[in-house]
């Protein structure tokens, strides 16, 4: 079963997406990753919906990437006598680690190390935003601050402090067991919250032991700054709005996006793009006309995935959600403006022979009657380069494990086939023509490109290209070996 577009769609299950049934139907309807969210569900409910994917990646003989995404540290107000009180524009509130139940003048913060960053003039962020407070004075145990947008605050709501990079680790307890949980289980991809620096990644590395590929969330005004150090020790990368739209003024988020897609294609890095993309589509059928342009937009500037969370995991319609992304992924990648955009941002120095070998491929791809790009890849690496060139023709992920064919799903383009390891480059070949014609990407009338590196099963050795016929007669009376 071959996707007719490019970019992936990521579907987070939950309540509404538990069962086999409805795990299939949304493969079937689109789903190419789904997202095991840890700040929800017992160990024993994602064990259930991991051997609930497996068995429909079983039985659909198609390779499935599962990511399982780490709750990180929740920073949360304690409780009020009353439940709640309502905060007035240009009082004076007080944030503590008094235990007692707060009231109008005062709550606890139980997170003693956000009183050590903090300092007069930060920002305190409560419930997502919704309310602003500014510190005036502050200590070990304190912090008073003026309350310059009120409202409602109620028990264990959220607290954001976007000036400051906090002295908290990346994982918690409690992340550091779902991680060993998950990383044994067998999931492809991890994926770390609120990481403020590339040493956060590098503690996730250590653990994860090169079982899982990790990916960075990126939700943090810190994280956007130290970016480029970040992306050189993650895997992949998660835009994760949500927070970031709480924590810089909404209207950064849309460039940030931008600039954000742009650096992880030049590296080969995939990046999702998520929060909020069809948030009405919880409760209804339709999507707003908004959220289409959303979509649309972030497919148009060349993310490799895009991602659905309540609207599959707890919504009314999920599979209408996931629907709804692959009938606008289809219409935006049909497109001409579509090629010309992807074409325009096409721009990365080539320094290697492997840089050079997929370069090629394109070019001929695109200026000959070729059907596809097969590609053989030990780690994954090389089909990123393909992908990072965003051939106009398909790309055929020929890996010999099946953790680098699931793990490839995230990529852009990517149509990942398991194949056995091979000693010789002929073998490669008659493998790739295969796939092609089995996967209904050629006829045996047609020629595709194929990319391989000699010594096989070496990862990083890209070194040969060759146009095939996908006829077989034509491959054996050919030459070289």
């Amino acid at each position: 079963m071959r996707r007719l577009r490019n970019i992936k769609i990521v579907a987070t299950l939950g309540p509404s997406s538990t069962g086999y049934d409805m795990i299939r139907a949304l493969f079937r309807n689109g789903a190419d990753v789904f997202r095991l969210n840890m700040s929800h569900g017992t160990h024993e409910e994602i064990a259930t919906r991991h051997a609930n994917i497996r068995k429909v990646e079983e039985d659909t003989g198609r390779p499935i990437a599962i990511l399982a995404d780490l709750q990180g540290p929740k920073l949360r107000v304690g409780v009020f006598k009353n439940g709640s009180e309502d905060l007035s524009d240009g009082q004076m509130f007080r944030l503590d680690l008094d235990k007692a139940e707060g009231d109008k003048t005062r709550v606890c913060l139980p997170h003693k190390e956000i009183f050590e960053a903090l300092e007069p003039g930060t920002t305190v962020l409560v419930n997502d935003g919704k309310i602003r407070l500014r510190v005036t004075e502050c200590g070990s145990d304190f912090a008073d601050c003026e309350v310059i947008a009120g409202g409602e605050i109620s028990n264990r709501k959220g607290v954001n402090v976007p000036d400051v990079v906090l002295p908290l680790a990346a994982l918690s307890e409690k992340d550091k067991k779902d991680l060993e949980f998950v990383a044994e289980l067998g999931v492809d991809w991890i994926a770390l919250s609120f990481v403020q620096r590339k040493e956060d990644m590098l503690e996730a590395r250590e653990l994860v032991k090169g079982r899982a590929a990790v990916l960075a969330k990126i939700e943090k005004p810190a994280a956007v700054k130290s970016f480029e150090e970040i992306l050189e020790v993650s895997d992949g990368i998660m835009v994760a709005r949500g927070d970031l739209g709480v924590e810089l003024p909404v209207q950064n988020v849309p460039p940030i996006q931008k600039r954000l897609i742009r650096k992880c294609r030049a590296v080969a890095k995939p990046v999702i793009v998520a929060t909020q993309m069809l948030e009405s589509m919880i409760d209804s059928p339709m999507p707003t006309r908004a959220e289409v342009s959303d979509v649309a937009n972030a497919i148009y500037e060349g993310a490799d995935a895009v991602m659905l969370s309540a609207e599959s995991a707890a919504g009314r319609f999920p599979i209408e959600a996931v629907q709804t992304m692959h009938n606008v992924a289809i219409e935006v990648e049909s497109d001409p403006t579509y090629r010309a955009v992807i074409g325009a941002s096409r721009g990365a120095e080539k320094m290697t022979v492997a840089d050079g070998i997929v370069s090629a491929a394109r070019e001929i791809a695109e200026t000959a009657d070729i059907k596809a790009i097969a590609c053989f890849s030990q780690s994954g690496t090389t089909v990123g380069l393909v992908a990072r060139e965003r051939p106009s023709v398909p790309i055929i992920a020929m890996a010999a494990t099946i953790h680098t064919a699931r793990r490839l799903c995230l990529t852009w383009g990517a149509h990942c086939v398991k194949t056995d390891e091979m000693g010789r480059f002929k073998e490669a070949v008659v493998r790739a023509v295969r796939a092609a014609t089995q996967e209904g990407f050629a006829t045996k009338e047609d020629d595709i490109v194929v990319t391989a590196g000699v010594p096989f099963n070496v990862p990083g050795t890209t070194n040969i290209l060759r146009v095939a016929p996908c006829d077989e007669r034509k491959i054996y009376s050919a030459e070289p070996e």
